[in-house]
């Protein structure tokens, strides 16, 4: 490893100079580590392995730094627990429980934990391969939006990543732009998934941890069955909540707005979201009416009527950009490439016929006739059906809804009020006491 001398950046052997600030680099082992006042870590060997060379973030839960692995010879990020929070018990697991849980995961789209141990200030120190490049949080907060391409390959990378962690029955829980790292190569962004922290582990001897009264992951990205603290919770919680990355990716906002964590949650419960060609008309990237319809069958309230894998989500969203093929195909396409083919297709899906608006009655309860079979548009191509999974959901059960209000259309309009207003009443009070225990 190589280091530049002004700033302690770690860099490869073939690197000359440091991009950041031009200085010319010299052997890592060769280069001091300026000590920090404001940081006693700093030039320190943390485990005694880890040699501290500079801080890279602060978080709620920890510092991470770039520090330099004596043994290995290569840069890794650190991240140290605050005080605080190493005395916290289920803190602690929950970091604990990030190492464990990577060791179970494929790594070529989610990142590598290598190692967890206590260090001699009374912390935990959880150690992962080093990335560059940035979270997509901060690319939409400078640029608002992605460009079609590169969201579809970032999307189809994810799915390969997330469907592996789900085919061990592993639900990530905690999907966000934070948690998504791009880093930045010619052929487009290598994409890798952070923290599996919040991982909730639905296989027969999972060991437990549970803390009562809360509740798991973003409010703005959470699926209404994770709002409500349901043990029923599986990998379509995720599927909705990368569902409302691409919806913000795409559209430059969240699909559910509010001015605090409750009323926020009482949006993803009650209401339905705005077609995405409609709530950025003048998008900088056009956005086709073709993806109204996948964001419609991956925002379901009842999990069962959703999308059934990030895989599936992945390939019905490039198909509504006029792909051909699958996500594991556009993964490893060059985004340049990928752009080509959409923009070939994108003037004759902007003029695609939007899906018809569902009645009150079915965005209340989360359904609509757009249940029936998702089909492209003659200018789109032969099918936009997903390879992995049907678009078309089973009828729901009248089991499911709530006592005295009728399916569809009813007799009178005031079975449907009253029922309607009850469940409002039972919504406001499931959020309020999830939140508030």
């Amino acid at each position: 490893m190589k280091a530049c001398p002004l700033c302690g950046r770690l860099y490869p052997d073939d690197a000359g100079f440091c991009p950041v600030d031009g200085a010319q680099l010299s052997s890592a082992t060769q280069v001091p580590v300026l000590a920090d006042d404001q940081d006693a870590r700093i030039g320190q060997l943390v485990c005694g392995r880890y040699q501290v060379r500079r801080v890279v973030a602060d978080g709620g839960m920890g510092r991470v730094y770039e520090a330099l692995d004596m043994q290995m010879r290569r840069n890794v990020a650190l991240k140290v627990l605050h005080a605080d929070v190493a005395g916290d018990e289920v803190a602690v697991e929950r970091f604990k429980r990030e190492f464990e849980v990577s060791k179970q995961l494929p790594h070529e789209h989610i990142v590598e934990v290598l190692d967890f141990q206590p260090t001699t200030d009374g912390s935990f120190a959880l150690v992962m391969e080093y990335l560059y490049g940035e979270e997509l949080r901060a690319t939409l907060k400078r640029e608002g939006t992605i460009s079609p391409a590169r969201m579809v390959r970032m999307l189809s990378q994810v799915a390969i990543g997330l469907d592996g962690a789900h085919a061990r029955k592993l639900v990530h829980r905690d999907l966000k732009p934070d948690n998504l790292f791009l880093c930045q190569t010619s052929e487009g962004d290598t994409v890798k998934l952070l923290d599996f922290g919040s991982v909730k582990d639905k296989g027969e001897t999972a060991k437990k941890l549970t803390v009562m009264g809360t509740t798991i992951g973003s409010p703005y990205y959470m699926a209404p069955e994770q709002a409500q603290g349901l043990d029923t919770l599986d990998h379509r919680a995720d599927v909705w909540a990368l569902a409302a990355i691409i919806y913000e990716s795409v559209v430059g906002s969240v699909p559910f707005m509010g001015v605090n964590g409750p009323s926020i949650l009482l949006e993803i419960l009650t209401k339905e979201p705005k077609a995405p060609s409609q709530a950025a008309p003048n998008a900088k990237h056009p956005i086709p009416p073709t993806l109204d319809r996948v964001m419609t069958h991956a925002f379901k309230k009842q999990a069962a009527q959703r999308l059934g894998s990030v895989g599936a989500l992945a390939d019905a969203v490039g198909q509504a950009y006029g792909l051909t093929g699958t996500h594991q195909e556009w993964a490893k396409v060059s985004e340049a490439d990928l752009s080509a083919r959409i923009n070939a297709k994108l003037p004759e899906l902007m003029v695609a016929a939007a899906p018809k608006p569902a009645s009150v009655a079915d965005s209340f309860f989360g359904e609509s006739d757009a249940l029936d079979t998702f089909e492209a548009p003659a200018a789109a191509g032969p099918s936009m059906r997903p390879a992995t999974a049907p678009m078309q959901a089973p009828p729901p059960s009248y089991e499911d809804v709530p006592m005295g209000v009728p399916k569809r259309g009813g007799n009178t309009m005031l079975f449907v009020a009253v029922g309607a207003g009850a469940l409002i009443v039972g919504v406001l009070i499931a959020v309020v006491l999830v939140l508030l225990k």
